[in-house]
Formats: structure tokens, C-alpha cells, sequence
């Protein structure tokens, strides 16, 4: 997921993919325990689309709290 599609999510779109996005995590982690896991690179990806997503959600909350 570019940075750029992310911007454009509102906040609860946002909290919405985060809680999409933990839930894959917690699936390819259970998939690598029991070596199911075809794209172990996939758990990085992951993981990083979930700190992209935190982030932008932080940058709109203090947008929101200096522009109040």
C-alpha cells in the first residue's frame, strides 16, 4: 500500500484498515508457526503497512488538535 492511498482515508477508514491489517498479521503469524507460510516476506510488508497507517492516524490527530 503506497503512502499517497493511505493521506487520502479518512481517520475511521483508516482505524479500519489498521484493525484489517492486524488481523493479517496474526494470521501469517499463525501460518508460519505451523509452516504454511508461502511469502515469509509478507509478514514485513505487513508490519510496515501497519506503521504507515499509524503514523498518518497520528499526523491527522495532531493536524486536528493544533488547527482547534
Amino acid at each position: 500500500m503506497k503512502i499517497s492511498e493511505i493521506r487520502n482515508l479518512s481517520v475511521e477508514d483508516l482505524k479500519n484498515k489498521l484493525k484489517d491489517l492486524k488481523s493479517e498479521l496474526f494470521n501469517l503469524r499463525f501460518q508460519l508457526a505451523v509452516n504454511q507460510l508461502e511469502n515469509p516476506m509478507r509478514i514485513k510488508a505487513v508490519r510496515k503497512d501497519i506503521a504507515r497507517v499509524q503514523t498518518i492516524i497520528r499526523e491527522k490527530e495532531l493536524k486536528e488538535k493544533v488547527s482547534a
